[in-house]
C-alpha cells in the first residue's frame, strides 16, 4: 500500500492544493493521501488565520469528491505547533508496512533542513515534491537536499497555476468573487461565515468607481505580499490598503476638506489622504493610529515613517496595475531593498514634481531627506 501526507495551514485550501493532491495520486500510484490540517504552523505567525474549525471544516469540503483521500484532525486535535516530524511519526505508526510519502512544494524543500528535527522526518516517509514549474531551481534544492540528508526525493512534475494563499485571503476579506481560485461550496463557505471578511469593504466598494476599486485591491495584494518583510500583521495591512484611497473621489468637496480641517497650503494631489485618514476614523470606526497613519501619509510619505507606512506607500506605487515608465525598474528595487525602493520612489516624485512646476509638499521633502540622511544607519 502506498500512502501519502499532505500538510500545511491550508489558509484557506484552494484549488492548486485539490490538483497537486491529484497529481501525486496519480504520478506515484497512491492508494490514500491523508489531508493534515496544521493547528498552529511554525513561521506563518502575522497572517489572517482561519480558526483550526473553519480550515478543518473547508478541506473536509474541497476534498469530498477527490477519491482515495481523507482529512484529518490529528494535528489540530494535538493543540499547539504542529511539527511534522511527530505527525510523521503517528504515520509511520498507523502504516508500519506501507510506502510512505510526505508531500510539499519546492520551495518547502530548499528549507526543509530548517525544520525541526528533518532526520526524524525521513526516517518516517519519502519527501515527494511538487515541482511548480521552476525546474531549475528545484534541481539546485533537490541536489542541496541530496547532498546534506543521503537521500533522494521524490518528484511530482506537476505545473500548475500560481495561487497564492495570500491572494486569495485578501480577495476573501475584500469580499471579491474567488472563481477559479477556490472550489465553489469552499467560498460559499468563507462568504456564509465571513471567516477573513473585514466588515467596511463593502460599504468603502459601493463608495468607489470601479477603476479606484480595482486599484484598491491591488494595492491590498501588494500589501499582504510584502507585510512580512516589514514585521506587520497582514489584517493590519489590508485594512489600511482598503482604506487608503476611501477619500480619493472625494478631494474636491470644499464642505469636507473644511471639516477635516485640511490645511489651504496643502497640495491638491495630497488632500485625499487626509480625507481618506478622517474616513476611516469618523466613519468606518478605525481607531488604530498605525492604520490611520499609514492612509494619512500614503501620498505624501513624512520624515521617520512606520513600517506599516513605508508598506503602504510603496505598494500604492508598485501595485499590479500601475504601468509608469519606470514601475518594472521600483518594482525591482524593491525586491532587493525596501528602504531603497522608497527612496528611490520619493525622488523620483519630487523630481515628477520639479520638472512640472508643481508644488513640493513639506512632509515629502522631509521623507526624503530624512531617508538620505539616515540610509546607511
Amino acid at each position: 500500500m502506498k500512502v501519502a501526507i499532505f500538510g500545511g495551514s491550508f489558509n484557506p485550501v484552494h484549488n492548486e492544493h485539490i490538483n497537486i493532491v491529484k497529481e501525486a495520486i496519480k504520478r506515484l500510484s497512491l492508494d490514500k493521501v491523508v489531508i493534515m490540517p496544521s493547528n498552529i504552523t511554525p513561521a506563518k505567525s502575522g497572517r489572517m488565520l482561519a480558526s483550526a474549525e473553519d480550515r478543518l471544516k473547508m478541506c473536509r469540503i474541497a476534498f469530498s469528491a477527490v477519491p482515495k483521500t481523507e482529512v484529518s484532525d490529528f494535528e489540530i486535535s494535538n493543540k499547539g505547533i504542529s511539527y511534522s516530524y511527530i505527525t510523521c511519526r503517528e504515520f509511520q505508526k498507523k502504516y508500519p508496512d506501507s510506502e510512505r510519502y510526505f508531500i510539499l512544494g519546492g520551495d518547502s524543500l530548499e528549507n526543509f533542513h530548517e525544520w525541526k528535527y528533518p532526520e526524524e522526518i525521513l526516517k518516517c516517509v519519502t519527501l515527494a515534491v511538487c515541482a511548480r514549474g521552476d525546474n531549475l531551481r528545484l534541481e539546485r534544492a533537490r541536489n542541496d537536499f541530496v547532498a546534506r540528508f543521503k537521500k533522494d526525493v521524490k518528484v511530482i512534475g506537476y505545473v500548475g497555476n500560481n495561487v497564492s494563499s495570500t491572494k486569495v485571503r485578501v480577495l476573501s476579506a475584500l469580499g471579491e468573487s474567488l472563481e477559479g481560485y477556490v472550489e465553489r461550496n469552499v467560498e460559499n463557505y468563507l462568504n456564509k461565515n465571513s471567516v477573513y471578511l473585514i466588515d467596511c469593504a463593502g460599504q468603502i466598494k459601493k463608495s468607489l468607481s470601479a477603476h479606484r476599486w480595482i486599484h484598491t485591491v491591488g494595492v491590498a495584494v501588494a500589501a499582504a505580499e510584502n507585510c512580512t518583510r516589514y514585521g506587520v500583521s497582514e489584517k493590519d495591512a489590508v485594512t489600511a490598503s482598503l482604506l487608503h484611497d476611501c477619500g480619493k473621489e472625494l478631494a474636491k468637496d470644499k464642505a469636507l476638506i473644511s471639516q477635516c480641517g485640511i490645511s489651504s497650503n496643502v497640495p491638491s494631489p495630497v488632500v485625499h489622504q487626509f480625507i481618506s485618514a478622517y474616513l476611516a476614523e469618523h466613519v468606518y470606526g478605525v481607531k488604530d493610529e498605525n492604520i490611520l497613519n499609514a492612509v494619512k501619509y500614503h501620498c505624501s510619505g513624512r520624515e521617520n515613517m512606520t513600517p506599516l507606512e513605508k508598506l503602504v506607500y510603496l505598494s500604492d506605487m508598485i501595485e499590479e496595475g500601475r504601468d509608469y515608465d519606470d514601475v518594472e525598474e521600483l518594482r525591482n528595487i524593491f525586491k532587493r531593498d525596501k528602504d531603497e525602493a522608497l527612496l528611490y520612489a520619493l525622488k523620483r516624485q519630487l523630481k515628477r514634481l520639479n520638472s512640472a512646476g508643481l508644488p513640493i509638499y513639506c512632509l515629502t521633502q522631509k521623507a526624503y531627506d530624512y531617508l538620505e540622511e539616515h540610509r546607511y544607519e
